[in-house]
């Protein structure tokens, strides 16, 4: 009664005590109350009733209205959300723009220093070279994991992941040595089109190695891979045979070193990052290429120092080399982490290609209609190879 009471009497509510909170709950249970109820209501100090100062506006209708709050929420951050997103939208388009331009670079450049220092600057020793390439990866890949931290260090756990990693680096080893041998004797162009018969030897030793099987249009697409490498063959004019077997094993080396990977890091608690890999490749790498440069090129010290005597820029040219082989593996670690596989595979194909005509551009070695056909066909049997092992998984 007392409730009902104070409704329709406002005047008495300062003759009977009736609680602050009291009011403020039946005022908030009933909105229809008029604003001058609620004013004098919220006021205990008031007096005088027919006080002409102007109440305040109810807030109820406004503010505690949930699809007015609903609404509010949507519509105060639209633009900003927006511009932000296209903002980081933006910088990502450029983050990776620049991962791919330097990945473009240290990879064709490093490809095309090996060829002038090996072919054309007199530095034939390419297993020195690649070991001052190992060195410069040992010493960069510590520093970027253990104090940049561009990933995390991941620790050997056992003394078999240790001579699993081993076993990959003498294999790494052997597929640059390799390919830099290669380069003494073939033009670049001609060792890239060898070079994209990777996918061949990768699916013919995950087949012996794993037994593991591709669909028939998936083999069928390896065909114009190995006959465009033919008809380039046939129309090289620089062909030479020893340089041709070495690219050749290099390729089979590399595609082996990753089927091996997969085998020998495939449980979960030794599998290691390519970035962590190299960090332990790299010096297992140095220490088997050392003994191997003194015995197999034993006049390498010599000739090293008298080619710095002699041109000023040699040590230069050693350093930008060799940390340009470190970056290649970097920028290839970001590139792959950042961008999907099919991205990937499309950049690389068309890495090869760039570099081959940045090759015949600089080194001006002669190239046949033939040898720019077999090419081609090697290049589209790969991009064919790609795309039917991703339909057809």
């Amino acid at each position: 009664m007392m409730n009902t009471h104070l409704t329709t009497n406002p005047h008495l509510h300062s003759h009977l005590p009736i609680p602050k909170s009291h009011l403020h709950f039946h005022f908030q249970q009933n909105p229809w109350t008029p604003a001058c109820f609620s004013h004098q209501f919220s006021n205990p100090n008031h007096s005088n009733p027919t006080s002409k100062s102007t109440p305040k506006p109810s807030k109820i209708g406004t503010q505690n209205n949930p699809k007015t709050i609903k609404n509010n929420k949507k519509m105060l951050p639209t633009s900003s959300s927006s511009s932000q997103s296209s903002s980081s939208s933006s910088k990502q388009i450029l983050f990776i723009s620049t991962l791919i331009i330097l990945w473009y670079s240290s990879n064709i450049g490093v490809l095309l220093l090996n060829k002038f220092l090996l072919s054309n600057y007199g530095f034939k020793y390419p297993i020195f070279l690649t070991m001052c390439h190992m060195s410069a990866s040992a010493i960069l890949s510590y520093v970027s994991i253990v104090f940049l931290k561009v990933v995390p260090f991941q620790r050997i756990k056992s003394r078999s992941q240790f001579m699993r990693i081993a076993t990959l680096s003498v294999v790494f080893c052997g597929s640059v040595v390799g390919g830099n041998i290669s380069l003494r004797f073939l033009p670049v162009s001609f060792n890239q089109a060898v070079g994209a018969t990777t996918p061949f030897f990768t699916a013919v030793f995950a087949y012996m190695v794993t037994f593991k099987r591709e669909a028939w249009i998936t083999y069928g697409a390896l065909v114009p891979v190995v006959a465009g490498v033919v008809i380039a063959s046939g129309g090289e004019p620089s062909f030479h045979l020893y340089g041709f077997i070495m690219c050749i094993s290099a390729t089979a080396a590399r595609a082996f070193k990753s089927v091996l990977q997969g085998v020998l890091l495939s449980s979960e608690g030794e599998k290691l990052n390519s970035m962590n890999l190299l960090l332990y490749m790299s010096p297992m790498a140095v220490v088997v290429l050392l003994p191997a440069a003194l015995v197999m090129e034993p006049d390498v010290l010599d000739a090293t120092l008298s080619l710095g005597l002699k041109h000023r820029y040699m040590w230069l040219l050693l350093f930008v080399n060799s940390t340009m082989a470190y970056s290649a593996n970097l920028t290839n670690f970001l590139v792959t982490k950042n961008t999907s596989a099919l991205t990937l595979q499309v950049l690389g194909n068309a890495k090869g290609a760039v570099a081959v005509v940045i090759s015949i551009l600089i080194f001006r070695n002669p190239v046949t209609v033939l040898g720019i056909a077999g090419y081609s066909v090697t290049v589209m049997g790969v991009v064919a190879y790609g795309e039917a092992k991703r339909r057809y998984k």
